[in-house]
């Protein structure tokens, strides 16, 4: 203790330490505070106490419920002798005493705990991350001291489960407790806060000040919910048509009788009723994430093949956990397993005790996904984007004000705020990944899941990203990482090790890893994966200490189902209206559009194009009946005709055919927060519809304008280019629509140019302009599936086909017949065949969305 400085000892808990002024002491429910709570109501990192100038102060850190002192929340203030402070609630919350005098042996026993700057609570440990960062010198050198495996034997048969390498037996773990199995759901866990319902009163929930119960979470509506206490003493939960809807036990509700352990979900808040009391707990991230006995089979021939093997693993709170493994081993098949987006089929993935995949639709707002491909439009900038998925996933009344503080807090985190106006295309790799995060980070998950992050960056940037990683964690989340990446494995709480066909090869801390398998570096042990394929790796685990330490009470626990509910259950709502949704959808590819520049040009020189090279071909007696240049019929016409529809047809289609491949990794992200995919579809037919009608009457223009008319149009009698201006729009639309169903079918975008040409020859062949397709049986009822089939007998009803250049006078074609009806009807096969392709387009689009939500 310096001189002159008054001795200060803290009290707490029945615990007491001597303040030393030389240093500063956090409080929260940080494990590795000084001071540390298990109170949900204490923020993760809630306050520090120090010496300042004039004395000891006490410095609130922007906690969820605050620091009170006398019953005032203070932001900072100074404390002394005497001085008693609350935190998280100004009457109950967790209590804080100072005073001047310290017992003797306690204050010998706190300054010895305080020089070591650790809490005295000793059913903490150190995380793993930080004893490998004390073992190793840096990051960069490895760790030393670990045995070389000697050359591996010919593996045993799998019954006697020896070990490919010099280690029989697996070491045994250092003494760690053991994992705790999940809590039984919210109702087990300290509550935030306390509400008494009062009988024939109602409680109103939402994020709106004059609400009787006010959360303050993006995710709740202005007025959300209604809790209803009914003189009779039953109680009833009414949704107020939120945008994000209200949950009992994870299904979507309307109106609902509670009755006892109902758990009601309101955004990352839930609440149970017990008596007449409410009790409140908010989703801080300090929620249990298992995984029990996961199994997932594929087809195999005739037979099936199994891709994931009864892989059971506990998360630990607010921790780093990384996936490892050989190619093969299932690492992409766990991630979809674990986020509910193609669930196992044995087994169960329980968040906080909660069964995933039969409360996805609640539980989905609070688990983020970041795939291997980045999950934005890289044509906009930073903060544009952002602006975009933020108003896609929080409610519709969400004030503009409310969405640019949540994402300019977003950006501060991440030390995004410098590059906000930037594209995200001229940012860097490991910058680009960081604003995915970011997008994760929107709706303050506690669980966020990352496939493959560092996939192509290079050391430096790889280490940035683990870093960030790491210091989501520590910030309160949990975060799981799936990598080929070894290098900054120490960064992790926990590691998991995938082997091939699936199977689990180890699971716990990744300083111990390499001493369990018995090898120096992590490419000897994926070459004993390689050479040893049909070596039990996950009966070796099974028998080891270290599963019965992280993972024995998993395999043996079964997990608990949710209470089923005896009532109609609403359909889980989309986080904006579907309108609302279908304007932003518009309004970003729109932008996405603008700036594009080469796209844009493209869009303008095709067609201008395809419309000159009709001006080309020779048609003296113009677009109707007349005398030919040699008297007889005017062959040029149907010429001309094909190259304006081919024109039509391959720009139409060429718009589109790339337009949802592009996107798929982002329209599936966006449909498991709750985007409407016929809002989505609706967005694409609308801004390519209109683009393929400028293109439209850029090709007609350019290919009538010189051209005489001396036909009557059926319809505009004085303009017939008009009616042949829009069968070519028609034309464009419809190949359009079939370049969307291209787009949703192919897997790789590189595979839509060979479907592209090959769509666009079909279209010229079953014009009708180059053989007659009337009256031949086969052929002529495949054309009826063929845009431009019906386009080219609209373009000839109007030329006047059947007089001009007819293929049988006897029996000409009905459909080229110069009558008002004919065109209709041609008209209107071509819209019902674009329709068709809408319903198609929008069932294959299902493909791709998270297998939970399609049963």
């Amino acid at each position: 203790m310096g001189l002159g400085v008054p001795e200060l000892v803290l009290e707490w808990n029945g615990r007491t330490v001597t303040l030393d002024a030389s240093r500063s002491y956090s409080l929260g429910r940080d494990p590795r505070a000084d001071v540390v709570f298990e109170d949900a109501r204490v923020s993760w990192r809630h306050a520090t106490v120090r010496r300042g100038d004039r004395g000891w102060l006490i410095e609130d850190l922007g906690s969820t419920n605050g620091t009170y002192l006398q019953g005032r929340r203070v932001q900072q203030t100074e404390v002394g002798p005497g001085s008693a402070v609350h935190l998280g609630n100004a009457t109950d919350g967790p209590r804080l005493d100072f005073r001047g005098e310290a017992a003797p042996q306690a204050a010998a026993g706190a300054v010895a705990g305080a020089s070591a700057g650790i809490a005295q609570q000793p059913q903490y440990q150190q995380p793993h991350y930080q004893q490998a960062q004390a073992q190793a010198p840096s990051y960069a050198e490895p760790a030393q001291g670990l045995p070389r495996a000697a050359p591996l034997a010919q593996p045993r048969p799998r019954a006697q489960a020896q070990v490919p390498g010099p280690l029989a037996q697996p070491p045994a773990p250092q003494a760690q407790p053991r994992p705790q199995a999940p809590s039984g759901g919210a109702g087990d866990r300290n509550p935030t806060t306390f509400h008494r319902l009062a009988l024939g009163r109602v409680m109103r929930i939402g994020r709106a000040l004059e609400n009787e119960l006010v959360v303050s979470d993006l995710q709740v509506s202005r007025y959300h919910a209604e809790f209803r206490a009914h003189p009779d003493g039953r109680y009833e939960i009414v949704d107020l048509g939120s945008h994000n809807g209200t949950y009992v036990n994870g299904r979507a509700v309307q109106r609902h009788l509670l009755v006892p352990n109902d758990i009601v979900g309101v955004g990352h808040s839930t609440f149970r009723l017990v008596g007449d009391q409410l009790e409140e707990f908010v989703d801080t991230g300090e929620v249990s994430f298992s995984a029990r006995r996961l199994s997932v089979t594929v087809p195999h021939g005739r037979t099936t093949k199994t891709i994931l093997k009864d892989v059971s693993f506990g998360v630990p709170e607010k921790s780093l956990i990384g996936v490892i493994g050989p190619s093969g081993s299932g690492k992409s098949t766990l991630l979809r397993a674990l986020t509910g987006y193609r669930p196992a089929d044995q087994g169960s993935v329980l968040y906080d005790n909660r069964d995933l995949y039969k409360q996805f639709a609640e539980l989905r707002q609070r688990i983020g996904l970041v795939p291997q491909d980045d999950i934005l439009h890289k044509e906009l900038q930073v903060k544009t984007a952002l602006r975009y998925a933020a108003k896609l996933r929080f409610p519709g009344d969400t004030a503009t004000a409310e969405r640019e503080a949540r994402i300019d807090e977003v950006l501060g985190e991440l030390k995004l705020d410098i590059h906000a106006d930037k594209r995200i295309t001229s940012l860097s790799g490991g910058q680009r990944k960081r604003v995915s995060v970011a997008l994760e980070l929107l709706t303050k998950p506690s669980l966020i899941f990352l496939d493959e992050p560092t996939s192509g960056l290079d050391p430096g940037m790889d280490r940035d990203v683990m870093k960030l990683l790491r210091g989501l964690a520590d910030d309160g989340r949990t975060v799981l990482v799936v990598t080929h990446s070894v290098a900054e494995l120490a960064l992790c709480d926990k590691l998991l090790v995938m082997a091939p066909g699936g199977s689990v090869a180890y699971f716990g801390p990744p300083d111990e890893a390499l001493t369990f398998f018995g090898y120096e570096t992590w490419a000897d042990v994926f070459s004993a994966f390689e050479n040893y394929r049909d070596y039990d790796w996950s009966g070796r685990w099974h028998g080891s200490q270290h599963y019965q330490m992280y993972a024995a009470e998993l395999d043996a626990a079964a997990p608990q189902a949710a209470p089923d509910i005896p009532h109609e259950v609403a359909k889980p709502p989309k986080p904006t209206g579907w309108t609302a949704q279908l304007i932003t959808l518009i309004r970003r590819y729109l932008s996405v559009i603008a700036s594009d520049r080469g796209f844009i040009a493209l869009m303008f020189i095709l067609p201008a194009v395809l419309g000159v090279v009709s001006i080309v071909i020779p048609a003296p007696s113009g677009l109707g009946p007349g005398p030919a240049k040699d008297g007889g019929v005017n062959k040029d016409i149907g010429t001309i005709l094909l190259i304006l529809a081919v024109g039509a047809c391959f720009s139409g289609a060429a718009n589109s055919v790339r337009e949802l491949i592009k996107e798929r990794v982002i329209y599936e992200r966006e449909r498991a927060t709750g985007l409407s995919r016929s809002a989505y579809l609706m967005s694409k037919i609308i801004v390519l519809g209109l683009i393929t009608a400028l293109q439209g009457a850029i090709i007609s223009g350019i290919g009538f304008a010189p051209r005489r008319m001396p036909v009557d149009g059926v319809l505009v009698h004085a303009q017939p280019a008009v009616e042949m201006t829009l069968a070519i729009m028609g034309l464009g639309f419809g190949s359009m629509m079939f370049g969307l169903i291209i787009s949703s079918l192919v897997k790789t975008a590189e595979k839509t140019m060979p479907l592209l040409v090959m769509f666009a020859i079909i279209q010229v062949v079953f014009t009708g302009v180059l053989f007659q397709l009337y009256g031949s049986p086969g052929i002529e009822q495949f054309a009826w599936l063929m845009p431009a089939r019906w386009a080219v007998a609209a373009l000839s009803v109007t030329a006047d086909l059947n007089h001009v250049m007819p293929w049988d006078v006897h029996h000409p074609d009905p459909s080229w017949n110069h009558t008002a009806g004919a065109w209709g009807l041609d008209m209107g096969v071509l819209l019902a065949l674009s329709l068709v392709c809408g319903v198609v387009v929008s069932r294959l689009l299902r493909r791709h969305e998270p297998e939970v939500m399609r049963k």
